[in-house]
């Protein structure tokens, strides 16, 4: 092998090391996400390249929408795998506010057209019914308290 053979073998392997490295960096950093509300529901938006549905598992735990996709690679007829630069396994986590009071098991997930996951999460509708601690104080010091006997 003539030395411009070893630049070439060592510019390759240095090629597939960098394709491994921006893999599982890509599999460890959490997704993109956007937070939506409306005065039903929370949609959650995150960047979900190359998945497919069966490749999708949304949970909710907590106040938090984590997602997991598992990629795969399709072969390709006549072609050769040069830099294996995108995760396989990748993830993503949201955490709704604080005060949300939501139905996790009437949420839905969808996966567009253009590569993103919505996961629609709907409130809960008895969620009016229950004043705050904060509301009950306030229409307490409203309330006209007739003086007691003496």
């Amino acid at each position: 092998m003539n030395l411009k053979g070893v630049g070439k073998s060592i510019g390759k392997t240095i090629y597939r090391g960098i394709g491994r490295a921006n893999s599982r960096i890509q599999s460890h950093r959490s997704l993109p996400v956007d937070i939506l509300e409306d005065e039903t529901s929370y949609l959650v938006v995150f960047d979900a390249p190359g998945a497919e549905p069966d490749d999708v598992q949304v949970r909710y735990l907590e106040g938090n929408v984590r997602i997991q996709i598992d990629r795969f690679r399709q072969f390709r007829d006549r072609y050769e795998m040069r830099f294996p630069g995108r995760g396989m396994t990748l993830g993503g986590e949201a955490e709704l506010p604080s005060d949300a009071i939501v139905d996790p098991d009437a949420g839905t997930a969808t996966i567009t057209e253009t590569g993103t996951l919505n996961v629609e999460i709907p409130k809960d509708p008895s969620a009016d019914e229950i004043e705050s601690p904060a509301t009950e104080l306030h229409d307490e010091q409203k309330t006209d308290v007739p003086a007691g006997d003496d």
